[in-house]
């Protein structure tokens, strides 16, 4: 279920405020559901991730995986978190805001790919369309569609840097106990801060 383009500047514009305001005021962002369109009030899961305009660098990444919000609720909550709780970065300040562009990726709900030996998993997967998760032994890691993509990585190498996402051995894919799972993305991202929202392809 496709969001358009002007959603999408809505809830591009929603992450921003949420930021500022929070950062401000330390208050999440409240708004009025019934002023929304409907497509943005269906749960879903979503990812904010954050960089710098002028260096391209990623400044926080967080999200929720699964459909356990409303989608605007979503992406005002992650992007606060990618803001100021992405254990990687130090918080955002209000400074930084116009300097950072804001990407959103819509997930959808991630499926378990199933085959009857892991070796299968790297022809199950697509780059540029699949996002992972993989869990183990109660450790669990994301990495999102457009990440492969930007390292050039091959459906093996994926399934490796996602493993050692979650701080396990790059082979723990090969383990017969290792879920994986994947899911799909549609991502929009701003062209300069605060600038003209646009849809980014696989």
């Amino acid at each position: 279920m496709t969001i358009t383009l002007s959603e999408a500047k809505l809830l591009i514009s929603l992450a921003r405020n949420a930021i500022e305001n929070y950062l401000r005021n330390k208050e999440v962002l409240e708004v009025k559901r019934s002023d929304l369109p409907i497509r943005l009030r269906v749960k879903q899961g979503v990812f904010t991730s954050l960089y710098k305009y002028d260096t391209k660098e990623l400044r926080g990444c967080i999200g929720f995986p699964y459909p356990t919000h409303p989608l605007y609720k979503a992406v005002i909550l992650s992007a606060i978190e990618a803001a100021v709780n992405d254990p990687r970065f130090e918080p955002v300040s209000v400074d930084e805001l116009d300097n950072l562009v804001i990407e959103l990726s819509l997930l959808t709900t991630p499926e378990k790919i199933d085959v009857d030996s892991p070796l299968k998993y790297p022809e199950k997967i697509k780059i540029g369309r699949d996002g992972l998760i993989i869990k183990y032994k109660g450790i669990s890691a994301l990495l999102l569609p457009q990440v492969a993509v930007e390292q050039n990585w091959k459906p093996e190498e994926f399934l490796s840097n996602l493993c050692l996402k979650a701080g396990l051995p790059p082979d723990t894919w090969l383990d017969p106990e290792a879920e994986i799972l994947k899911f799909n993305a549609e991502i929009f991202v701003e062209l300069s801060p605060n600038g003209q929202v646009v849809r980014r392809g696989p």
